[in-house]
């Protein structure tokens, strides 16, 4: 294309209702440059020609009424011109710096769609207010075409309105593409949504029209008609990446320079204004304040998903002084001119643009985003974990050998996986996790562990452990003997004396002056650190990859959880783990490294890199019971939430017609929600608030649901209703809240249960209160609801009220079952034998006394600080627990490797595929991800 000048007259139509206020066209000095245009007003649903070229802007044109489900409108011709175009400051000159290519894809085929919906009536609508009929209107939401929402007009007093308005959508048929309608009535004071249909696109044939007749309340004979469409059109192509659950989809850098030095006009004092609704910036403000002598200003950059087509606006801001009432005060105001509108599709892409203005120019660069992701997508493990294995895997070969006394060197492939996995208890499991570990070293049997996994209070011992780079190698007698001067110690005193209360506010500010968000949550790490060090501890997360450099230590595995704002932890959570290497999500395949957990993301890139957390602002946030809010409370005490759920859960009626619609795997059923009354909203408000949740920013944020995300990995661990409402899962949060899992899941198993880790042995140290096999039941049902294989026979102390030190359960399921080494803490043999087959005297009785069993006796949760009487006696039985059942280890451990060799043979010798994690484009432009790339590869 040759190099041409254009002429873009922009301007707001402040008297239009509906929602496209902002209208563009273009002129070429050589002449109109023409744009598809659509079929004229007239018809009852506007239909687009298969393969017809469609702006990225998709309007309806209704007989009734003109609604459009996007940001801009299709351009108009030249003869549109109007006298809105009057006054100067809305005119720009727009000229080209260099050719354009931006059509040179547009004959490839696209897996873009046009969808049309068409509203057309209510009937018997229900009657919210007792003196007034209903004000109905529909509002739609498909929040993979645009962050708006769009609605019909409210048709005043009448219970079968009818609208006959169409709105259109361009969609990526490779997102899962919810739209919700939701029916409302039109109130003074407080809009009621009466009922939200959810209905999947993805049932929509491409190329068909279906009618369909919405049941919101069968009593009533409540119905909504709408009328589908979904088209081909052709468009550009997208580039989207893809694990199968979760999609990235094309990002764009808009860079805008403002440049006031050549004119004559002073705007002193004025500040310019830019918007990018639904871009990571949103808003950026420039000082118009400048001169030929002046520096140009630094330019504003905003990242957009290009799939929205956003537009840019422009407000100039101008300040005016007001007179002065006062001495001591002056007032000044400031007025805001009306902004000026750029659709961002009219900016040709990689070519710099020069907008002139009678004040000031304004250079303009659209430019595609990195290619390169910084948010891994892969359910695989990342290839630093891979490598860790493998070091690890020697290690543990030989001491196998060792304590089983084998003949002959493991292979590889011969060499169970086995770990370690803990529960919370506060200061009880710090200590008695101590001194497990002591004893399973005594054994020799540390070295053959290759993962430990914590959550709550084994987050303390882990973090300080992995301070020290070889600590399995060395004797952990000294390292129990230096907690016990921890937890003996007056807490109170400790952790708030003045110069500790002074660095605490000394630290908090400082973490808000690099960007971190402050929450309570990081006080409480600032305390965990006085409990227990004597000083300041630098360490950070990262630093734990030099004890697994050599393979010389297990892996260690921090479990948090996920949950949302005003909705119960048993209705939705999600495991987060933590290691070295990363954190991520499980159930969607996301991982980002453990460096940039805090930082901001978007659409998978990192666009604000705050400094790494020290470790105890992430124990801050894995052991924080000040999460905890009156339901968890509740559920804790009765285990079981039926009873508020009639006040605090939405009702949902499954409303498909299989016969109009049969059903298919990838595809959700159509439901409508019935939302909670304004009485049952305060109510779970109250009784849901979080007063001291973790926020960290979402580094899913901008990511969608893959159309198929159902058939993907995330299966695996969907639990619970909202999963199966991609529009409010966790990608479409700004933020993540975190709190401890042990409020909702006692154990650590998840990150165990991925089959990628490929456990065969797990040694569960339990330091629960309450019921001992409470946890190991609770997580044999939850995976046996899963599908993942686990342990079903397991001891229940209800069945059994003399629950035993030691159980392996199992080893007789089938070989897919790891086997569970489960040690309650109980105090049973104990009482007798201070040490495995040597019995007490009666003057060493006393010191087996050891009540762990009252939850109000010395171990209780909330007791940081033991005497030294009650520390000994809870790491003396730990310790004796597993020095009394070592011949249950090794018969574990030795049934293991047998299952190993055993499917060695079965199995013939298979070629592993070449490369891990490579990208593979598809026809259709789409990235999917066969697995992970080292995320140290990663720019």
């Amino acid at each position: 294309m040759a190099m041409g000048t254009w002429l873009l007259h922009m301007w707001r139509d402040t008297g239009c209702k509906s929602s496209c206020n902002s209208q563009a066209f273009l002129t070429q000095e050589r002449g109109t440059r023409n744009f598809s245009t659509a079929r004229l007003a007239g018809e009852a649903l506007a239909a687009v020609e298969p393969d017809t070229q469609v702006p990225f802007a998709a309007p309806a044109f209704n007989a009734d009424t003109t609604t459009m489900a996007s940001n801009s409108v299709f351009p108009q011709h030249s003869s549109s011109k109007s006298s809105l175009l009057g006054k100067e400051e809305r005119k720009w000159m727009m000229h080209y710096i260099a050719p354009s290519n931006v059509d040179a894809k547009q004959e490839e085929m696209s897996p873009y769609s046009l969808l049309t919906v068409r509203i057309i009536k209510l009937t018997n609508a229900h009657q919210a207010d007792f003196l007034s009929q209903p004000d109905c209107y529909v509002s739609l939401w498909l929040p993979t075409a645009s962050d708006e929402k769009f609605h019909t007009k409210p048709i005043k007093d009448c219970r079968n309105p009818v609208w006959n308005e169409t709105f259109y959508f361009r969609i990526q048929r490779q997102v899962k593409n919810i739209l919700e309608i939701t029916v409302s009535d039109d109130d003074a004071v407080h809009d009621d949504d009466e009922a939200i249909v959810l209905f999947d696109v993805a049932k929509i044939p491409l190329g068909g029209r279906e009618f369909m007749t919405f049941p919101l309340n069968p009593q009533r004979r409540e119905e909504l008609e709408v009328e589908f469409a979904l088209e081909s059109i052709r468009d550009p192509p997208e580039a989207i990446i893809t694990n199968g659950a979760i999609v990235c989809r094309e990002v764009a850098c808009l860079e805008v320079h403002l440049d006031c030095r050549m004119k004559n006009k002073h705007i002193s004092g004025n500040e310019l204004t830019f918007t990018v609704r639904g871009s990571f910036e949103e808003t950026q403000r420039v000082s118009a304040s400048c001169d030929s002598c002046s520096p140009l200003p630094d330019p504003a950059f905003f990242h957009y998903a290009k799939y929205k087509q956003p537009s840019l606006e422009v407000a100039l801001t101008k300040k005016r002084s007001l007179s002065t009432f006062c001495a001591c005060m002056s007032c000044g105001s400031t007025r805001r001119s009306i902004p000026l509108t750029l659709p961002l599709k009219s900016v040709p892409s990689e070519q710099e643009v020069v907008g002139e203005h009678r004040k000031f120019d304004l250079h303009f660069k659209v430019k595609k985003c990195q290619e390169d992701l910084d948010v891994r997508l892969g359910f695989g493990l990342c290839a630093q974990e891979q490598d860790f294995i493998r070091k690890r895997k020697k290690v543990v070969a030989a001491a196998l050998k060792d304590v089983l006394q084998l003949k002959e060197d493991l292979q590889d492939d011969e060499v169970p996986v086995v770990a370690i996995m803990t529960t919370g208890g506060g200061t009880r499991a710090l200590t008695a996790m101590y001194a497990h570990l002591l004893s399973v070293q005594e054994l020799n049997i540390l070295d053959c562990v290759s993962y430990i996994t914590g959550l709550s209070g084994t987050t303390w011992t882990m973090s300080n452990l992995y301070e020290d780079p070889d600590w399995s190698q060395k004797d952990l007698k000294e390292t129990l003997n230096d907690v016990r001067k921890h937890v003996l110690k007056n807490k109170f005193l400790a952790c708030f004396a003045p110069d500790r209360l002074k660095y605490y506010l000394k630290e908090l500010c400082q973490r808000g002056k690099e960007g971190h968000r402050i929450c309570f949550t990081d006080l409480w790490g600032l305390i965990i650190e006085t409990m227990l060090h004597e000083k300041e501890d630098s360490h950070k997360l990262t630093d734990q990859q030099q004890a697994l450099n050599q393979g010389q230590n297990p892996l260690p595995i921090y479990l948090s959880l996920n949950v949302k704002d005003k909705i119960s932890d048993q209705d939705f959570r999600e495991w987060v783990e933590f290691t070295p290497y990363e954190v991520g999500f499980p159930k969607y395949g996301t991982f980002i490294r453990a460096e940039d957990f805090g930082s901001e993301f978007f659409m998978g890139r990192l666009m604000k890199k705050m400094p790494e957390s020290r470790i105890c602002f992430l124990e801050g946030i894995w052991s924080s019971v000040f999460s905890l809010n009156l339901m968890d409370a509740w559920y804790i005490s009765v285990h079981s939430e039926d009873f508020w759920h009639k006040w605090t859960r939405d009702k949902i009626i499954d409303i498909d017609d299989e016969t109009l619609f049969p059903r298919r795997p990838n595809e959700l059923d159509t439901r409508v929600v019935c939302p909670t009354d304004s009485f049952s909203d305060v109510f779970r408000d109250v009784v849901m608030l979080r007063p001291a949740a973790s926020e960290i920013p979402n580094f899913l944020k901008g990511l969608q649901m893959n159309n198929n995300y159902l058939e993907s990995e995330f299966s695996k661990w969907k639990d619970c209703e909202l999963d199966s409402q991609p529009n409010h899962l966790t990608a479409a949060t700004d933020y993540l809240i975190l709190i401890d899992t042990a409020f909702a899941f006692a154990t650590s198993y998840p990150p165990l249960m991925r089959p990628e880790r490929k456990v065969d042995v797990i040694l569960h140290f339990n330091y629960s209160s309450g019921s001992q096999t409470g946890p190991l039941k609770e997580a044999s049902e939850y995976f046996a609801k899963q599908g993942i294989p686990f342990p079903t026979k397991v001891p229940d102390d209800q069945e059994t009220p003399h629950v035993k030190e030691c159980y392996i359960v199992g080893d007789k399921e089938s070989p897919e079952t790891p086997i569970v080494i489960f040690f309650p803490l109980v105090n049973d043999t104990f009482r007798e034998y201070k040490a495995p087959g040597v019995k007490r005297s009666p003057s060493e009785m006393a010191e087996g006394d050891v009540d762990v069993a009252d939850s109000c006796g010395p171990y209780y949760i909330n007791n940081l600080s033991y005497s030294e009487e009650n520390f000994d006696k809870l790491v003396n039985l730990s310790y004796y627990n597993i020095q009394n059942n070592k011949d249950l280890i090794l018969q574990a451990l030795r049934t293991a490797v047998e299952r190993k060799k055993q499917h060695k043979e079965e199995q013939p010798l298979q070629k592993t595929p070449d490369g891990d994690g490579v990208y593979g484009p598809d026809k259709e432009g789409t990235q999917h991800l066969a697995d992970c790339p080292a995320l140290g590869n990663m720019k």
